[in-house]
């Protein structure tokens, strides 16, 4: 038989082989690819989630600092501070034009008032709590160097015994719910959920008008005070007096 029919017949005899085995063989790549991805996939999930909170958690701060300064300079400009917003829908302040103070002290943030974002990063709307005497309109009753701030900002040392950060100096607290959102209001002015028998620092954060909670985050239900992601900043006195004296606002 010559060599060329001998490769032939070689070739008739080992192609169904050589098939059986490549095919075989790209069946176990596959699976074992499929797997390795899913690993792969898997492990990067926890992360990813991760990186997005993040990058709520940072956007969300710099949003209350914006509204931090939209603050001052409000005071700069009227010589107190805005009252909360009148409500859910509406960001304008909620003020008594007949008496020049505020109708309530603790609600939203008046978006339209200050002419900032009124949600955080996750479509919530901001809160925002104020001392009666520091937004008072009226100019015979601007507040002075000897107001002080009745708010109060407490937090917890590592054995879970509550500290007050600020002695009381405080004319006001910007607030938000964090990313479970417990207690607050959608951007569109519906109520998020709230669980049953909800209690914790998160709780006073919703409905304690004048002590909030500012705390390491923790989803730890367990934790002194329960588990925590509110976002929380204030105006302390020393700065909202400090700038308005650099402009000849004060006394």
């Amino acid at each position: 038989m010559s060599v060329r029919a001998t490769a032939i017949v070689r070739g008739k005899v080992n192609a169904p082989r050589l098939r059986k085995c490549a095919g075989g063989f790209s069946l176990i790549e596959l699976s074992f690819t499929i797997i390795v991805i899913a690993l792969l996939l898997g492990g990067l999930l926890v992360p990813l989630s991760t990186q997005v909170d993040q990058r709520h958690y940072a956007r969300t701060e710099k949003q209350l600092e914006h509204i931090h300064e939209a603050l001052i300079g409000f005071a700069l400009a009227n010589r107190h501070l805005p009252c909360p917003a009148v409500s859910a829908t509406n960001g304008s302040e909620d003020r008594d034009t007949s008496t020049n103070q505020c109708t309530k002290r603790d609600g939203f943030v008046p978006w339209v008032t200050l002419g900032v974002t009124p949600a955080d990063a996750w479509n919530n709307l901001i809160r925002y709590s104020v001392d009666p005497d520091f937004a008072r309109s009226d100019p015979n009753f601007f507040f002075t160097l000897g107001d002080k701030g009745d708010l109060h900002i407490h937090t917890r040392d590592e054995a879970g015994n509550e500290l007050d950060l600020t002695n009381s100096e405080i004319p006001a607290v910007i607030l938000s719910h964090g990313k479970n959102g417990f207690g607050a209001t959608s951007s569109d002015g519906l109520p998020r959920f709230e669980p049953a028998g909800w209690t914790g620092d998160e709780r006073d954060n919703r409905y304690n008008a004048t002590q909030y909670y500012y705390r390491t985050r923790t989803e730890v239900t367990t934790a002194s005070g329960g588990a925590f992601d509110d976002v929380i900043t204030w105006l302390s006195l020393n700065q909202l007096v400090a700038r308005m004296v650099g402009a000849g606002r004060l006394p």
